[in-house]
C-alpha cells in the first residue's frame, strides 16, 4: 500500500521522549506512513493561543486527516481549553476506544482474566464544557445529551463486538437520577440493541459498574457509555491491568482519526529517560488498524507483547520477583525493535484484519409535537433569614396571564409550599409556573417576566418547560 501522511505532534513533558521511541518502532517495522509534524501543547499555550494548538496546525490534521499525538501539559487557571476536547470536538471524533488487558504473569494485576474494551461518547456531556456562576454562591455546568450523538456512539459499540468478535455490550449511565439525560442513552441503546440480536446486552447503574470493573472486570466485553462516566472508568481499567502507562486510545469519527496514550504528559519525570512508552506504541498499533496496514500492527504489538514476557520492564510495571531487567524509556523501544517478526509465547499473540470503515445507518425519528406547558425561572434572592416562604409569597402574588407558580426549590428540592423547615437553602431558587390551561405562549411567558422585572426580582436563567407527543420532557423537582 501507497504510504500514508499522518500528523504527528510530539507534545509537552514526557510526550516528545515517549514519540521519539515510538517513531524508532515505526520506522524499523517499514510501517506505511509519512510523518508531518506540528507543535502543540504548552509552548503553544503561553504564545497566547488559547486552544494550544496554531491555526496552521489545523490545516495538517484536515489535510492528514490522522493524528497521533503524544501527550501536553495545559497551563493552570483560567482561559485555557483542553486541547483533547477542542480537538475531539472540532474534528468529529465522537468515539473514543480504549482496550484494557491482562498481561499477567508478566505484568502484576489481581485481575489476569481482564480484556475488555471502554468505547466512551466524545462530543457530548459535561465536556461540552458549558459553565456559569448564577449567584454568589451557585455555579452550574450544563450536560448536554443528543439522540444523534447516543446513537452514534451505541451503534458504534454494537458494531466493534461485531467486527472483532465480541459477544456482550454493557452501556452504563446514571439514568435513575438523571432520567431526561442518562436515560435517553439508555433508551437508544436498547433501541438500536434490536438489530444485534446475537449481542448479549446489559445495563448497569455506573456506580455500581466501576466498583464491578475494580472487582470482576472479567465479566465485561465491550462496555459503552456517556463521556464523563467512560473517561473514569478507562482509567480504573487501566490501572487494574498493571498501569495506567499500558494503555492507548484511539479517537475516530467519520472523517478524521487522533490516537494518544491515555496518561498525561508527567512533567515530573521528563527528560529522565524513564518513561513507559507502551501507552503511545499500543495507540500506534490502533493507528494503523485504522488505516490499512494490519499486518504491520500485528507485527508490532506482537514484537511488543514479546519484549513484555521477556521481562524487559519500565519502572511503573517493574517487579523484581517477574521483570529481567529495569529498562528505560529509550532501552524498551530498543528491545521492542530487537523482536520484531517475533510472537510471544505465553501471552497470546494477535493478528489483525483490514476492517473497511463505512457510514453508519443512522435510525430516522418521526416528528414530535412539542407543546410549551410553563417555565421555570431561576432567581438571585438571599435574605437575612432565607426563608422560602417569603420569595414564594412574593411570586405568587404577581398572578401572570396564563400561568401559575407551582412549587420553587434550592439545589433541587421542594421548599415551597410546605418545605421542610430544616433544608438548608442557597441564594439560587428554582421558580416553576406552569400552564392554568394546558398549555402557554411565549407572550405569556414574556409577559411573566416583565412583571418580574417590575418588582425587581432578579430571574438570572431561564428554562421552558415542553411536553413531547403528550410526554413530559422535564423533570420533577424532589418532593413535587
Amino acid at each position: 500500500m501507497p504510504n500514508k501522511t499522518i500528523t504527528v505532534a510530539h507534545g509537552d513533558g514526557i510526550g516528545p521522549e515517549i514519540m521519539a521511541a515510538t517513531l524508532a518502532i515505526l520506522k524499523a517495522a517499514n510501517a506505511p506512513i509519512d510523518i508531518e509534524e506540528i507543535e502543540i501543547g504548552k509552548e503553544v499555550y503561553l504564545k497566547g493561543i488559547s486552544a494550544g494548538i496554531a491555526p496552521e496546525s489545523w490545516e495538517s490534521l484536515r489535510r492528514n486527516k490522522i493524528f497521533l499525538k503524544a501527550p501536553i501539559t495545559t497551563p493552570q487557571g483560567g482561559g485555557f481549553k483542553s486541547l483533547n476536547v477542542t480537538t475531539r470536538k472540532t474534528l468529529g471524533l465522537y468515539a473514543n476506544v480504549r482496550p484494557c488487558r491482562s498481561y499477567y504473569p508478566y505484568v502484576q494485576t489481581h485481575h489476569p482474566l481482564t480484556d475488555m474494551v471502554i468505547i466512551r461518547e466524545n462530543e457530548e456531556d459535561l465536556y461540552a464544557g458549558i459553565e456559569h456562576q448564577q449567584t454568589e454562591d451557585v455555579v452550574q455546568c450544563l450536560k448536554l445529551i443528543s439522540r444523534k450523538g447516543c446513537e452514534k456512539i451505541v451503534r458504534y459499540a454494537y458494531e466493534y463486538a461485531r467486527k472483532y468478535g465480541r459477544k456482550k455490550v454493557t452501556c452504563m449511565t446514571k439514568d435513575n437520577i438523571m432520567k431526561q439525560a442518562d436515560g435517553l442513552f439508555h433508551r437508544v441503546f436498547d433501541e438500536v440493541g434490536k438489530e444485534y440480536p446475537e449481542i448479549k446486552q446489559e445495563h448497569m447503574i455506573i456506580d455500581i459498574g466501576s466498583a464491578m470493573i475494580a472487582d470482576r472486570p472479567h465479566i465485561f466485553d465491550v462496555i459503552v457509555t456517556l463521556n464523563l462516566y467512560g473517561d473514569i472508568i478507562s482509567d480504573i481499567a487501566a490501572q487494574i491491568t498493571g498501569s495506567v502507562g499500558l494503555g492507548g486510545s484511539s479517537n475516530v469519527g467519520e472523517n478524521y482519526a487522533m490516537f494518544e496514550a491515555i496518561h498525561g504528559s508527567a512533567p515530573d519525570i521528563a527528560g529522565k529517560d524513564i518513561a513507559n512508552p507502551s501507552g503511545l506504541i499500543n495507540a500506534a498499533v490502533l493507528m494503523l488498524v485504522h488505516i490499512g496496514a494490519p499486518e504491520t500492527a500485528a507485527k508490532i504489538q506482537n514484537a511488543w507483547l514479546k519484549t513484555i514476557e521477556d521481562g524487559f520492564h519500565t519502572a511503573d510495571i517493574y517487579d523484581k520477583n517477574n521483570s529481567k531487567a529495569l529498562v528505560g524509556t529509550t532501552a524498551f523501544a530498543d528491545a521492542v525493535i530487537e523482536r520484531l517478526g517475533q510472537v510471544p509465547s505465553e501471552l497470546k499473540a494477535v493478528t489483525y484484519s483490514e476492517q473497511k470503515s463505512e457510514p453508519l445507518p443512522m435510525s430516522v425519528y418521526p416528528p414530535q409535537t412539542k407543546t410549551l406547558v410553563g417555565i421555570d425561572v431561576f432567581v438571585d434572592w438571599k435574605s437575612e433569614t432565607m426563608n422560602p416562604n417569603e420569595i414564594g409569597e412574593r411570586l405568587a402574588a404577581l398572578q401572570p396571564d396564563g400561568l401559575k407558580l407551582k412549587m420553587i426549590t434550592n439545589r433541587g428540592v421542594k421548599v415551597y409550599p410546605n418545605g421542610n423547615p430544616e433544608i438548608s437553602c442557597s441564594d439560587h431558587w428554582r421558580c416553576r409556573f406552569t400552564a392554568t390551561a394546558g398549555t402557554n405562549t411565549h407572550q405569556q411567558v414574556a409577559d411573566l417576566l416583565t412583571l418580574m422585572a417590575k418588582k425587581n426580582i432578579d430571574f438570572i436563567k431561564t428554562e421552558h418547560l415542553y411536553d413531547f407527543d403528550g410526554e413530559r420532557g422535564y423533570s420533577l423537582g424532589q418532593g413535587e
